[in-house]
């Protein structure tokens, strides 16, 4: 960890920061409907100090108030009455004990769907929002996304909601003023403003977060809230804040709105998070690799190898490649590219930007289904966890060893194969995306430690 970062703890608030302006509709499909309208990308953007009208946050703030509300999570925990009898003899048994929490959401539709954080509603068993008028609605849970920290609720109101409406999150640009809305500290609706200090952040090395930083203030109580531009477009969800303290210090964090409104629009649509996969594993440029691999480009994504049967793969991808642009954004960064990936489906097009051999070409890739694309390392072949593993060894997280071929642990093949990697080199493994980055980064005869467990449920450490 780099001597800044190491100075951050990254806090993830209880609570909301919303302000959306630009109107958002759902057209009934199959019960739920998901059809998002976005905002035109075509005005202008001044954001200079001079007094314009796009300084001017009021008529954003007014109107971002009223569809930011206060998302309530009761839990109900045992504490055990005899730990000691539970330490020594795994005895079971305590008084059952409330806990609330709370945090902050954002009206998306007149309907009722709110979109918050995953960990504001995390292990609720009762949820209940209070809008700025202080009615108050019993919630119920329409689907979340943990990796992302999105999640989607619904009320059965009384009256049509006033709602927010999604900007396009990509065009935001580095200094543009944005407002925070939100209930830090249970305040409701508090408004904050601070400029976008960068885009496609990622905080946890996983390759997976793709957050806009902001120096807006927020604090416990903002997370599940909206970050809001000057036409009153919501353009992210605030998740994080990065602090010494577990308070506002600095900057925090959101999720930005397209990467948001795909996953509210899979949740409605499909009952889960669609994801597409370009099939491609390597690792970001800098001087250091660019030097590694005798190359001038220091920026961009560098292709060490492609996942079979993969969309790249079948488009003609190969190593050596560097991905600098997908459609229209540019990609200078690991970040870039999975932020940008994460706004798709299996089955979408992007056209991808390539360097090969000093030549630029543009080579389009149908995207594949992220659970079908496997990782092969060093004759070790990796793929994402499916729901029946999931529920099988009761885990969230890993990645399963489907097959084995390289020489030196063919004995042991029988013993690896199925198993499941929990963690490389001391690193938990949350997604085939961050275990392609850590194994990428390694050298040709570098080893690495893995803990697994087994298909028989036994746990073991080995190098591979």
């Amino acid at each position: 960890m780099n001597k800044f970062s190491s100075l951050l703890i990254v806090s993830l608030l209880s609570g909301t920061i919303t302000l959306g302006a630009y109107k958002l509709f759902f057209e009934p499909n199959n019960g739920f409907g998901s059809k998002l309208s976005v905002a035109s990308d075509n005005y202008a953007r001044n954001v200079n100090l001079g007094g314009t009208e796009n300084s001017d946050l009021t008529s954003a703030a007014e109107s971002a108030v009223h569809y930011v509300v206060h998302v309530k999570n009761v839990s109900v925990s045992e504490v055990p009455t005899n730990p000691i009898m539970e330490y020594f003899y795994g005895y079971r048994g305590g008084q059952q004990q409330t806990q609330i929490g709370t945090g902050s959401g954002v009206i998306i539709s007149q309907d009722g769907y709110i979109v918050t954080n995953n960990h504001v509603i995390q292990n609720a068993t009762e949820l209940e929002v209070t809008l700025n008028n202080n009615k108050s609605y019993k919630a119920k849970l329409i689907g979340t996304d943990s990796k992302m920290d999105i999640a989607l609720l619904k009320v059965d109101a009384d009256e049509k909601l006033p709602y927010a409406t999604f900007g396009n999150s990509d065009n935001m640009r580095i200094g543009e003023w944005v407002l925070a809305v939100g209930n830090p500290y249970n305040l409701n609706s508090t408004v904050t403003a601070g400029i976008v200090s960068a885009k496609a952040r990622d905080l946890s090395n996983t390759g997976i977060q793709s957050f806009i930083q902001t120096d807006a203030a927020v604090n416990p109580g903002n997370s599940g809230g909206a970050l809001v531009n000057t036409r009153g477009e919501l353009v992210g969800i605030n998740t994080m804040i990065s602090s010494p303290t577990g308070s506002y210090t600095g900057y925090s964090f959101a999720v930005p709105s397209n990467i948001t409104r795909k996953i509210i629009e899979d949740l409605m649509e499909y009952g889960n998070v669609q994801r597409g996969a370009l099939g491609v594993e390597g690792q970001e440029l800098n001087s250091a690799v660019s030097k590694e691999f005798d190359i001038k480009q220091t920026q961009g994504f560098y292709v060490n190898s492609v996942s079979k049967n993969s969309g790249a793969e079948k488009a003609g991808l190969k190593k050596g490649d560097i991905i600098i642009r997908l459609d229209n954004q540019t990609v200078n960064s690991f970040s870039d590219l999975t932020s940008y990936i994460n706004t798709k489906r299996p089955n979408d097009v992007v056209q991808v930007g390539i360097l090969r051999n000093n030549e630029n070409k543009t080579v389009p890739v149908k995207l594949t289904k992220k659970e079908l694309i496997n990782v092969d390392y060093k004759g070790f072949e990796f793929e994402e966890l499916s729901a029946q593993d999931k529920k099988r060894f009761q885990l969230n997280e890993g990645i399963k060893i489907k097959d084995v071929t390289n020489q030196e642990y063919l004995e042991y093949a029988e013993i690896l194969k199925g198993s499941i990697i929990l963690s490389i080199d001391g690193n938990k493994i949350t997604s085939m995306d961050q275990a392609s980055r850590i194994l990428n980064s390694k050298t040709n005869n570098q080893r690495f430690r893995v803990v697994l467990i087994t298909q028989n449920g036994k746990q073991l450490e080995m190098i591979l």
